[in-house]
């Protein structure tokens, strides 16, 4: 006992509360209470949500949902009549669900190089050998439609920084004689080397991962290949290399496989595409004549940080029979829609104005002038992350709220525009989804009423919603907040942040409603008050919100989110400050270990996992895309003084380092350059490193989970962890 009380008092007031607090033991039956609040507990204790409708030809739609029995029957519903049967055969009136959506990369037959598949379903487009093959579907013929294709200068490649596969990335024009495609150049690129544990000689993986501030990074040739003739021709565009940049996301194929920024003509006659610079300022709309290559510039937009085009999808629409071009904008500092003309360049009109960011184009009828769209934040007194689906004229007249619930809305519409299915919920409410009127809004029917009555019964609970300001009080902040089931709130709880700091996205994530989101309950249900707040630099609001710490990385959204640690704790009496922990994964991880050696007085306890702790150290689009082109004033450069190694000298705590050895999106140089500065500086710190693992950590992520648990409950909590508990499904 003598000893004991030596060691708390020689560890100095950091460390005595919570080695003095160790009174409590956390058992394996807390652990194993706990864990009845993570996903693989939770998930089946929630039915009849989850509808996601697959449209049919005749315009009926289907869709699946788990029922209360385990039983997922093929639901069929009359689109005009909102009728709904219930099907388990196929038949006259219970069809065969589709395999699967054309234009979808697909395995190829006897390889494992995914295929893209043609609108109409009869071609399928693969890389081999360095060059773009196409196959007929009906007789498996296999031709080759590029031949000058090479190492590291191939066509269609889906190989740059931290993506990289055997998928072909190309757009079909609508009538499936034609590829949007180009020829990446990578032969002067810089390599990114890992190697795999093993017995025996090492294994090498190595790949192209330009990074910022190279000379030479990946640069894409446009081209199009024609299919119409007897024999296949390419169509190189008349212009120089474009930046492997989209507008849209870190990367040329933002989903599926597509090509991003790219948009044909209907006859196929044209493409419409956009050139984005290194860095992300500038983006150029051009016109290219699928038959000649000739292209044409239509208009320029030119910011001060960095352009997008809409939240995580392109927002700009060509409409050749009219000539014009809609256009998305945050010049105004809220994301709107602008129209152009196509010939000129020149601005007609704003289509939509005020609060509230237009997030995604969903539809445009360029006959009845209309659009719909997903925007956010323009319903005062809500959360400005939820998303509702809006109508509105190309004049900018008759702006129509859809979706009016106070909630998240996840909308399909049909493909004649007709008709939408709404699945709408929140944190705190259970999913509805229901079929409504695309004109009007107007509600067809209701089709699932989400059922959590089993997971409730389990004593889950809800997280709180909550807002707060943001470090200098001019924005409201939203987030959530986890307590134990068994609060007492008479009691003081450390209290741990969960961050993820963006810019790409937020701590909290999706605002739908989930039984479990990561482990933020259970890690609450062993004594700790978890939170997750956005704070400002993420997206999906104003345009000064999104860039409110562009080119300085380090800030990580940290002065924010103890502001609203601060704000909480005189809100809500139980919150102990003075045991303060955060952790986070991937830009959480940098921004955990930021927060340990820029505020030690603050954060006690932080576990920052796969950090990309060094942006010079992680691919080139991302850090020249939030922080600007690599810049050098002699031998310092304005990447340095965001990078945590600079900073490690500063750890006052107990700081976890996590990271996967064969991490191929952010590389685990990242995680050890913090290492060798902590050696350096004389610093006690914990490392976990997981052999083989990627970014995410597979198979031990449970193992990397229980070890967090036991971190904070050990060095914020001030309890002995139950030893080696196993995190998992129990059989």
């Amino acid at each position: 006992m003598r000893r004991s009380l030596l060691r708390a008092v020689l560890a100095g007031p950091l460390l005595a509360a919570p080695l003095l607090a160790q009174s409590r033991a956390i058992t394996a039956a807390d652990y194993a209470r706990a864990e009845r609040f993570l996903a693989f507990n939770t998930s089946n204790l929630v039915s009849r949500t989850g509808v996601q409708p697959t449209w049919l030809p005749d315009g009926r739609f289907t869709y699946r949902v788990r029922l209360a029995d385990g039983s997922s029957p093929l639901v069929v519903v009359d689109a005009i009549k909102g009728t709904k049967t219930d099907c388990t055969a196929a038949g006259a009136n219970c069809p065969a669900e589709p395999a699967r959506a054309n234009g979808r990369p697909a395995a190829r037959p006897g390889s494992r190089a995914p295929e893209h598949v043609s609108p109409d379903g009869k071609t399928a487009a693969f890389i081999l050998d360095w060059n773009l093959w196409v196959r007929d579907v009906a007789t498996n013929k296999e031709t080759q439609v590029t031949t000058d294709g090479v190492k590291d200068f191939g066509y269609a490649t889906d190989n740059a920084g931290w993506i990289h596969s055997d998928r072909a990335i190309l757009t079909w024009s609508p009538d499936s004689k034609k590829m949007a495609t180009f020829q990446q150049d990578q032969r002067n690129v810089g390599d990114m080397y890992l190697v795999k544990t093993k017995v025996g000689h090492p294994e090498l993986s190595a790949w192209k991962y330009p990074l910022p501030g190279d000379s030479a990074v990946s640069m894409i040739h446009r081209v199009i290949v024609d299919l119409s003739a007897s024999t296949p021709k390419v169509v190189r565009f008349k212009m120089l290399a474009d930046q492997h940049r989209s507008s849209v996301c870190d990367h040329i194929s933002c989903s599926g496989g597509e090509l991003s920024d790219v948009e044909w003509y209907a006859d196929g006659s044209k493409l419409a595409f956009l050139s984005n610079s290194r860095d992300h300022k500038i983006a150029t709309l051009r016109i290219a004549d699928a038959n000649t290559g000739d292209v044409r510039d239509v208009l320029r937009e030119e910011v001060a940080t960095q352009f997008e085009s809409g939240d995580n999808v392109a927002n700009w629409r060509v409409l050749p029979a009219t000539n014009e071009v809609i256009w998305f904008s945050e010049r105004d500092d809220w994301g709107q829609l602008y129209l152009y003309d196509l010939t000129t360049g020149a601005l007609k009109s704003k289509i939509t104005t005020g609060d509230g960011p237009v997030l995604s184009v969903e539809r445009v009828d360029a006959k009845a002038r209309m659009i719909w769209f997903v925007a956010a934040g323009k319903i005062p007194g809500r959360d400005p992350y939820f998303r509702h689906l809006y109508r509105i004229g190309m004049n900018g007249k008759g702006l129509t709220l859809l979706t009016p619930e106070d909630g998240d809305h996840n909308t399909t519409l049909s493909p004649n525009g007709a008709v939408f299915v709404d699945s709408w919920s929140r944190a705190d409410l259970a999913p509805t989804a229901v079929l409504r009127n695309a004109s009007t809004g107007k509600l067809i029917s209701t089709l699932e009423q989400g059922d959590i009555s089993k997971l409730i019964a389990t004593g889950w609970k809800a997280p709180t919603r909550i807002t707060v300001k943001d470090r200098a009080g001019k924005w409201d902040l939203y987030g959530l907040m986890w307590t134990p089931t068994a609060l007492d709130s008479t009691k003081k709880y450390p209290i741990i942040n969960y961050i993820y700091p963006g810019p790409q996205g937020g701590s909290v994530g999706s605002r739908q409603f989930s039984a479990a989101t990561r482990d933020n309950q259970a890690l609450a249900e062993l004594g700790f008050v978890v939170v997750a707040i956005d704070g400002t630099g993420n997206p999906t609001r104003s345009k000064s919100f999104h860039d409110a710490y562009y080119g300085r990385m380090s800030d990580n959204t940290l002065p924010d989110q103890i502001a609203g640690m601060k704000q909480l704790a005189a809100r809500y009496r139980f919150i102990d400050l003075e045991r303060a922990g955060m952790w986070g994964h991937s830009g959480g991880g940098f921004a955990t270990a930021s927060a340990m050696f820029q505020y030690p007085d603050f954060f006690k306890v932080g576990i920052s996992e796969s950090g990309n702790h060094d942006n010079r150290n992680y691919e080139d689009d991302w850090g020249e895309r939030y922080h600007g082109l690599l810049t050098k004033n002699g031998a310092v450069d304005n990447y340095d003084k965001e990078a945590n190694q600079s900073l490690a000298k500063n750890l006052k705590g107990k700081l976890m380092l996590a990271h996967g050895t064969m991490d191929d999106n952010v590389p685990p140089d990242n995680t050890w350059l913090v290492v060798d500065a902590l050696i350096k500086a004389g610093k006690d710190f914990d490392l976990v490193m997981i052999p083989n693992a990627a970014h995410g950590y597979g198979a031990a992520s449970n193992y990397m989970m229980r070890r967090r648990w036991d971190y904070f409950v050990q060095h914020l909590l001030g309890a002995m962890p139950p030893k080696e508990y196993q995190i998992g499904p129990k059989n």
